[in-house]
């Protein structure tokens, strides 16, 4: 349950982050400015999720926000995202970017130390003795 709400608040953070910097200019930007409020509310209802649903998919979905959030901030502050150039300083670059690696890594912990990770590599389909192919014989 603790690193659910280290999960949750990492998420909530990120999406405060980009909610703030939506509401000081960046929804004048034509495809970002609705990018950040999306992240925002997303980041509201991934949390909720994390907290009050007890099943894999959230503690994922918190993963997965906070590695693609990581990789637009990268891609922004390199060669440029819908024409909108970051830099990669400042307090709410740096809160930001803190709290989505703490989103993935802690989505990624939770999942191993809840047991989904193992759960789901027990469903993976296993090699049967013997049904490994023999040097020197191929496929038809």
């Amino acid at each position: 349950m603790k690193l659910r709400i280290l999960v949750a608040a990492a998420v909530l953070v990120s999406g405060a982050v980009h909610l703030i910097l939506w509401a000081d200019g960046i929804r004048d930007i034509s495809v970002i400015g609705p990018l950040f409020l999306l992240n925002a509310v997303a980041a509201l209802v991934i949390a909720g999720a994390a907290l009050f649903w007890r099943t894999w998919l959230p503690l994922l979905m918190a993963a997965g926000f906070g590695a693609s959030t990581l990789v637009a901030f990268v891609i922004s502050a390199t060669v440029g995202l819908f024409g909108v150039h970051e830099s990669w300083t400042g307090g709410y670059v740096v809160t930001a970017n803190v709290a989505e690696l703490v989103a993935l890594v802690g989505g990624c912990w939770a999942l191993y130390a809840e047991g989904w990770a193992s759960t789901a590599r027990a469903h993976l389909p296993h090699r049967q003795a013997g049904s490994a192919r023999q040097p020197g014989r191929h496929a038809t």
